[in-house]
């Protein structure tokens, strides 16, 4: 039978990620290490080339590459991954691509250049795609956006059932003509109007949306203009909070009032959604979770690469503001 990583962190009573920091010179007290080090020969543990390049300290960095690092979630999730790191005493190189498919590609040239030791990535459908056809040096961890089944580890929102509680949530409050603007590069994206779409159908109504780029500028343009339709709809699902914000802004130029005249549900609790009267309700993501359970795979993935691929599915949570309530 063979013996795994997991098997010397049961022997030893440590967690997985103190056996990889304990053998890769990382932070941990002597006794911890004598202690890791005595369950390695009781279990006849024979680390493999990945974790000997683990402990390499030439190669105790992690590459970072992310979609849109102006999206507030895009940066709180870097801080999380980030902190993660520095506690398994590791550098992380961010790269930030814009949606960029090329941009993708010369960033993960980079991150073979320099020699990482995994990278966390989110990338584009196309990036996710492209990954089957390379050989890298590394492993890959995907975030927020999932990439063809069975492919990558991947820690993930179940985008689904947020898009679908949106929708709910707005049921229950009275609204029925209830329009989606979703970003129109992403598998996130899609997801949620997946799960908008399913939610319009089970309680009757007609599902009516837009696709937009991504950012906040783009939203507005598209937001002022679905709004100035004489059938415009009474209450908007945003796919992300940039694309929230181009709505809030398109809202304000038009003279409405939130919720009175348009009521407003997206995704990311940043701090401004909460000073903007009379509060946004979003899907708060668990942007600290989503960092940690990143860098746990990534690290498991490099202890044990032959093992089958794992796909984290976390629930965001949702804050009721008052953008969504009636009466």
């Amino acid at each position: 039978m063979t013996v795994g990583i997991r098997d010397v962190a049961r022997a030893a009573g440590v967690s997985t990620a103190t056996v990889s920091r304990a053998l890769g010179s990382g932070p941990v007290s002597e006794a911890l290490r004598e202690q890791v080090e005595a369950a390695v020969r009781a279990t006849g543990y024979r680390p493999n080339l990945s974790a000997r390049r683990l402990r390499s300290q030439s190669a105790r960095t992690i590459g970072l590459i992310v979609a849109d690092i102006r999206n507030p979630f895009f940066t709180a999730v870097s801080r999380a991954v980030e902190d993660a790191a520095f506690a398994e005493g590791m550098r992380v190189i961010l790269c930030n691509t814009d949606e960029d498919p090329a941009r993708e590609a010369m960033y993960l040239r980079l991150m073979e250049e320099e020699r990482v030791t995994g990278v966390i990535f989110a990338p584009t459908g196309g990036g996710a795609e492209s990954l089957r056809e390379r050989s890298l040096g590394f492993p890959v961890v995907l975030i927020d956006r999932a990439g063809p089944p069975g492919a990558h580890d991947s820690v993930v929102l179940d985008n689904p059932a947020a898009g679908a509680g949106l929708v709910d949530l707005l049921v229950r409050q009275g609204f029925s003509r209830i329009g989606g603007l979703f970003g129109s590069t992403s598998s996130t994206a899609r997801e949620r109007r997946a799960g908008y779409e399913a939610a319009m159908v089970r309680h009757g109504l007609v599902p009516s949306v837009r696709t937009v780029a991504p950012n906040a500028a783009a939203a507005e343009a598209a937001a002022a203009r679905w709004l100035a339709e004489a059938d415009r709809p009474e209450a908007l699902v945003l796919s992300n909070g940039l694309i929230l914000m181009g709505a809030v802004r398109a809202a304000r130029a038009a003279g409405l009032r939130v919720p009175d005249d348009l009521a407003l549900a997206g995704f990311d609790n940043e701090p401004w959604t909460d000073l903007v009267e009379p509060g946004l309700t979003v899907v708060e993501q668990p942007v600290d979770e989503i960092g940690a359970q990143a860098m746990r795979l990534l690290f498991e993935r490099i202890a044990q690469p032959d093992q089958p691929v794992r796909k984290v599915v976390l629930s965001g949570r949702t804050v009721l503001r008052g953008s969504t309530r009636r009466g």
